[in-house]
């Protein structure tokens, strides 16, 4: 009988999400639920100087806000952090005396020794092997010292990290379920240090030891982690146990190829939420991003529930994956264009109150009936949330332009004053009650026949005092009669 399948997203609390860690996290969540699987959530945290206080917290809320709940580990109840499960603690740092006793276990089977060197004489190595083109490596000084020396220098009170003894004999090769067969030459790995000298494990030591006790069955990680793989492999070994299926994903790349940084624009979670983008566009976006459903298949917009259907980590490329912004800025659009204008509306407040037009606007123009009424218009044309009102803000407040705006082609003032009469006069014989776009649009296309631009533009550019905007029968409907009405007037006033 084949051993239910564990998953663990383990992420350093050191201050917000990045967009890899997102997807680490999707798929680790994708593949859990596909077969009905155990989705763990740990946070290591061993590097105490990389901690940021209200990282866990926020680490939380963001993986809520995108929908991927985790069954164990670290959760946030009531504003408080709490563990659940019968593997933990799940905060690395809580389990110290865990590492020392499995470190002190292979020290005691030769598979770890105590390094007394200064930091100063590692560089000196360094430098040496440098100089001789050679790789930079430990160079094993402290593994030929005898239990004397040892035990005289731990009673003295010497400061010291514990390394992995490497097998440097032969290779250490694995499966990788995305990369197939990884072989390395054992000669080129290095002694690494599983515990340091302020008594906390490595990253490398740690992991190893939380992913067998918690008996995670599938390591779904960074491709950064692949030339690692090797020295866990041989720590599992060391202790006799089996090493779980390892999945490295492909690199984030930006356009240009070259790896996804800070430095080169947004990378955070957060930063994409606050610009508007919606989860179901972010988590759809994130997946694409070294994986697709396969040859034949060119659906594009996936729900969560579909994703889980479709995912096999065996379908991610081993190459780097763009992150296309455009390709973001389209699935965020598609999903902005699926919302009801009830629920388009719930999303766009906080959007709107930042926006200087809005807060200046007049109260009958933050009603909701009039705010949905410029989402309908909008709606199609917003790529994200955090566009609404900004390429209308005659919605809101009052308008000034240059008379000259208001002739069509070669219209004389004449032709202008009458066209604008006309159109005052449609609207002014049009009942509140009728006052539909659909309505406004049969009764001003009559009006104007077959010289359609002699009436609209001017009508337009009096509603809106903008070259580009919703077509006129769009800007009266969502204006209203009497502000419509007020406008035309205001554009008649300038002819005179």
């Amino acid at each position: 009988m084949n051993k239910k399948i564990r998953v663990r997203f383990a992420p350093s609390p050191t201050g917000f999400v990045h967009m890899g860690s997102l997807r680490t996290t999707l798929y680790d969540y994708l593949f859990a639920r596909k077969n009905g699987g155990t989705f763990v959530l740990r946070v290591e945290d061993t590097d105490q100087k990389r901690f940021v206080p209200g990282a866990v917290e926020n680490l939380i809320h963001t993986l809520e806000h995108a929908g991927l709940k985790h069954d164990e580990g670290v959760f946030l109840e009531e504003g408080k952090i709490v563990q659940k499960g019968e593997y933990g603690p799940y905060f690395q740092s809580e389990r110290l005396a865990i590492y020392k006793k499995y470190a002190q276990q292979l020290i005691d089977n030769s598979s770890a020794y105590y390094c007394f060197c200064s930091q100063e004489n590692l560089e000196a190595m360094r430098e040496v092997q440098i100089a001789n083109k050679q790789a930079p490596m430990y160079d094993r000084t402290c593994l030929h010292l005898s239990a004397e020396e040892i035990a005289e220098k731990l009673e003295s009170g010497a400061p010291y990290v514990i390394r992995q003894k490497i097998n440097l004999e032969g290779f250490t090769e694995f499966e990788d379920i995305i990369r197939g067969k990884v072989r390395f030459e054992n000669s080129l790995l290095d002694d690494q240090i599983i515990m340091k000298s302020d008594g906390f494990p490595t990253y490398n030591f740690a992991n190893v030891i939380d992913d067998h006790l918690m008996e995670i069955t599938h390591a779904i990680r960074g491709e950064e982690f692949v030339s690692s793989t090797p020295k866990y492999i041989q720590l599992y070994q060391a202790f006799g146990w089996t090493a779980p299926q390892f999945a490295h994903l492909p690199l984030l790349l930006n356009s240009d190829k070259s790896k996804l940084s800070k430095r080169q624009g947004d990378v955070a979670v957060e930063d994409y939420i606050k610009k508007g983008y919606l989860k179901e566009a972010i988590i759809n976006f994130v997946a694409f991003l070294g994986w697709n459903p396969g040859e034949g298949n060119t659906q594009e917009v996936f729900s969560l529930e579909e994703l889980v259907q479709a995912f096999d980590l065996a379908k991610v490329h081993k190459a780097g994956a763009v992150f296309d912004l455009k390709k973001l800025d389209w699935l965020n659009a598609q999903y902005i264009k699926k919302l009801s204008v009830d629920e388009l509306y719930q999303k766009s407040l906080e959007f709107f109150a930042q926006k200087d037009f809005f807060m200046a606007a007049t109260n009958e123009k933050k009603t909701e009936a009039y705010l949905k009424k410029v989402l309908t218009i909008e709606q199609d044309r917003l790529v994200n949330l955090s566009e609404v009102g900004e390429n209308n803000p005659f919605f809101f407040t009052e308008i000034d332009y240059a008379k000259e705006m208001l002739f069509w082609k070669k219209m004389t003032e004449v032709e202008l004053q009458q066209s604008l009469e006309n159109s005052k006069a449609v609207l002014a014989n049009i009942e509140e009650s009728d006052w539909t776009t659909q309505n406004l649009e049969e009764k001003l296309f009559a009006a104007a026949g077959d010289k359609k631009g002699d009436l609209l533009w001017p009508l337009r550019v009096a509603l809106s005092g903008a070259q580009k905007s919703p077509s006129p029968m769009e800007l009266a409907w969502v204006l209203g009669k009497d502000a419509s009405l007020h406008r035309l007037d205001l554009a008649l006033a300038k002819l005179k």
